[in-house]
Order: structure tokens, then sequence, then C-alpha cells
């Protein structure tokens, strides 16, 4: 096999010639087709989250065809078509995992951050967390569906029934759940980098009511907002706008510090929370959904050997819609 290796953070990754791996009891290995390029990937690349299993492949919004299987795995054959997301295992025993909560677990696998991802030909995954997928649409395009759709499919649950929702940063998810948005009869409010006319003119395509810049004031107050831009001060940004009892939701694995803000935007109710990881559940629902509905990703495609130019692309906010990796053929 091949694939992008990061040695050490803060240095490009390596195209390099590995071992074919071979699948343990429960594990299944696929072919990849597509792997999605997530901001998670970027924050691991770059050392913001800490403590990766190093050498390490990143990527974990695989798309690919199952090729060889372990033992003790069941419902899934060879030549499926299977996706693979960012929690990658889970122990099954914690209090969070017998709660149904198993995107807290305590002793979590998440794919290419603690075990070898999907920038590269093949990956090797836990059975019980891929998703079987359907034969529409190009692996290209669901790839990002696998974690920027699925993170942002559980920050949209958060948000409960906001009829008027704020979105703050237009990548990859919120181009996403702007059109899951639209289909729910929700009006959006998307939220860009300062100056950025591309990003909100995208937004304004793709069915957002409104779109302007971090700093402005939206036309109406927000019953709900969503931060997917890694920036802490976005919080009391968006606390400034919406309403009383509205929420403000932190989609981001990372995000740099919240600065202090006066306890008047707090008031009334509002609330702060977190979204941490996936559900398997999640995944079976968005991932339903979106092929009811025709959510579709735009994509910006590079072959993997090329996985450092689509990093550097995303951490400038060169993209529109979400980067995808495409290995060579065997």
């Amino acid at each position: 096999m091949k694939g992008m290796i990061l040695h050490e953070p803060g240095r490009p990754l390596v195209f390099e010639e590995l071992p074919d791996p071979i699948p343990g009891s429960g594990e299944l290995r696929v072919r990849v087709e597509a792997c999605g390029v997530c901001r998670t990937d970027l924050h691991v690349v770059d050392g913001e989250l800490p403590n990766p299993k190093l050498p390490i492949i990143p990527g974990h919004e695989i798309v690919g065809r199952i090729d060889a299987l372990g033992p003790h795995v069941d419902g899934l054959d060879i030549g499926a078509r299977v996706g693979i997301p960012w929690l990658g295992s889970t122990c099954g025993i914690c209090p969070y995992c017998v709660s149904h909560r198993e995107n807290l677990c305590d002793q979590p696998v998440f794919t290419g951050y603690t075990r070898n991802g999907g920038y590269a030909t093949h990956a090797i995954a836990d059975a019980r967390y891929a998703f079987r997928l359907s034969e529409e649409g190009t692996a290209a395009a669901l790839a990002p569906l696998l974690c920027a759709g699925l993170i942002g499919w559980r920050s949209l649950r958060f948000a409960g029934d906001a009829k008027t929702l704020g979105l703050y940063g237009f990548g990859a998810a919120a181009h996403i759940i702007v059109q899951v948005a639209n289909k729910q009869g929700r009006r959006i409010f998307a939220f860009t980098r300062p100056g950025d006319a591309g990003a909100q003119a995208f937004a304004l395509r793709l069915g957002a009511a409104w779109a302007g810049g971090s700093g402005e004031k939206p036309p109406d107050e927000l019953d709900a907002a969503i931060i997917y831009a890694p920036v802490g001060e976005l919080v009391p940004a968006a606390l400034a706008s919406v309403r009383k009892g509205g929420i403000v939701v932190c989609a981001g694995i990372h995000m740099n510090d919240i600065p202090s803000f006066p306890y008047r935007l707090l008031w009334q109710e509002r609330q702060i929370v977190s979204v941490a990881n996936l559900t398997r559940r999640d995944g079976i629902d968005f991932l339903a959904f979106a092929a009811e509905a025709g959510i579709e990703a735009r994509t910006k495609t590079y072959p993997l050997d090329q996985a450092n130019s689509a990093l550097a692309d995303l951490r400038a906010g060169r993209l529109e819609g979400a980067a995808v990796l495409l290995p060579p053929p065997c």
C-alpha cells in the first residue's frame, strides 16, 4: 500500500510505500476510493491535538470497498461499499458506552489520529464502526459526509428546533448543513471571514437567507448559532446575536481560547454547549437523510500524493466546499 505519513507534527506528510495491512478479528480492510480532508486532520498535522499515535496516516472521511475481512465479521462482504468515520472504535463497557453516549467513551480509537486513516490506498477499520453506503453518488462527493456531514448533523441536533440559525465559518460542514437545514424549513444566516465575498456568495447560492462577516450583526436575532470555525472570539459574537433562551453550539474538536465577555451576553438563559465526536446512530440517521434528501458535498479533488497542498488550501481558506484526496488505482 501507499500512504501519506505524518512523522512529526508541524512537518509535511511524506508519501511512502508500506506493507499491506492485514485485518484482525472483527476488522475489515478497504481499498480507499476517496478520503476527505477535514479541519481535524489539519489540527492533527499542525500539532494542535495532543498525543497522536506517530507515525500516523491521517484521514477519517473514508469511502472505499472492502477487499479483505478478518475473522468474526458478520453482515459485510468483499466488494461492499462502506464509509469509515472519525470514531473508529469504543470500549463498550465504560459508563458512557453503556448509557448510549459512545461518543464520550473513556477508551476510544480515532481514525487518522490513534489508528491509521485514509490518506492511503488501503485502510483497516473496526467492522462495527463502518457504515454501509449505497451505490449512489461518487466516492468524492460522499467522503465529506463522513465527518463534516456527521458533525454538522450532530451540531444541528444540539441546536434544537431553531428556525433562524446562524452558521459561523462557512466551510465543509456548514456547506452541507445549510442544505440539510433548508430541507427542514429553517432559515440560515451564514457568517464568514470578514470580507470573504466568495464564501458569502457561495452560502447564498446554497440557500442561505443572508451572508456576512463574522463581526456583523444579522438582520434578525438568531434562535441558535453553530460555530464551525476554531475561533474562540466567535463565542461572544454569537451570544450577542442569539435571542433570549438561545443556544450557541461549538462544533469543533479544537478551538483557541474563548476571551472573557460580560455576563449580560449569557444572561436570560442563553446556553453554550460543545459537540464531541459522533455516535453510530448519528451516522445511520444522517446518511439515510442525506441519501433521501439528495444532500451533496461540493468538492475539490487532489491526487493522494498532493495531500500537503490540500491541507495548505484548507489552512489558508482557499476552498469552496471540501477537499478530497483520490488514491491512485492499484
